[in-house]
């Protein structure tokens, strides 16, 4: 049995939202230090890895740890409902998860089922340390990507020395944009060898789309790996992994 509290309703449907982009279901841990949730998306491509601390909540009372599997596309309809001012408790009963949406005069409750979710293949993969590591505003990151996606349904970045440069090309024509390690939208840049790696521009902006205004978002690039990307939500951490695309 759990109970937990959230101040503001919609910061909690914010970190939802980053699993919702990419996973339709998933196995939240609830344990004494916090939240966490790994996910596979349905394709095999990519993966989330979600935690939250229980600092982040104004109510975190726990009896031993729990897994609540849950439809997080259904979650998601229920959290967008939420309201200005409103806080949310959630906790279980049976086989139910409570959801009360708890406003100044008023207040409301959903109740979702626990199914259950296989989680044996949900392991982080076992990338090595990134060569290429781009910490870049994710406003900027958000404005790339759109430009390619106007192009092509792949995007490439190539890192050299001193700079981020971001290609795509298609039928239509070709797009290259390069971004020096003083350029604003760059924070940082690690660059222990050069990189160029190319991915699915769709499910980078699933993954980039629910990172906050003003956010950094953190790129780990190395050739013929998965891209790692790294944002926080307030106190939550998201990792993603997306494997690369390789021409046959």
């Amino acid at each position: 049995m759990f109970e937990i509290k959230i101040d503001d309703s919609k910061y909690w449907k914010n970190c939802i939202d980053a699993i919702a982009n990419i996973v339709d279901e998933g196995l939240f841990n609830i344990a004494k230090d916090g939240i966490s949730l790994k996910a596979i998306d349905p394709s095999g491509i990519s993966m989330v890895s979600f935690s939250i601390p229980n600092k982040a909540f104004s109510k975190y009372e726990l009896d031993k740890p729990i897994s609540i599997g849950l439809d997080i596309s259904n979650l998601i309809k229920i959290l967008s409902t939420s309201r200005q001012n409103e806080y949310i408790i959630m906790k279980n009963t049976g086989n139910k998860f409570n959801i009360e949406f708890v406003g100044e005069h008023s207040s409301r409750r959903y109740k979702l089922p626990i199914i259950d979710v296989k989680t044996e293949d949900v392991k982080e993969p076992n990338v090595p340390v990134p060569e290429s590591v781009i910490h870049v505003k994710s406003d900027g990151l958000k404005e790339i990507l759109k430009d390619a996606n106007s192009l092509s349904t792949y995007v490439g970045f190539k890192t050299t020395k001193d700079s981020f440069v971001v290609f795509a090309k298609s039928d239509i024509g070709e797009l290259e944009e390069e971004h020096m390690n003083d350029a604003e939208i760059i924070k940082k840049m690690d660059i222990t060898k050069p990189a160029s790696v190319t991915f699915n521009v769709e499910y980078l902006v699933r993954i980039i789309n629910a990172s906050p205004q003003g956010s950094f978002i953190s790129l780990g690039l190395k050739i013929d790996d998965p891209i790692k990307i790294n944002y926080k939500i307030g106190d939550a951490e998201l990792t993603y992994y997306l494997a690369p695309y390789i021409e046959s």
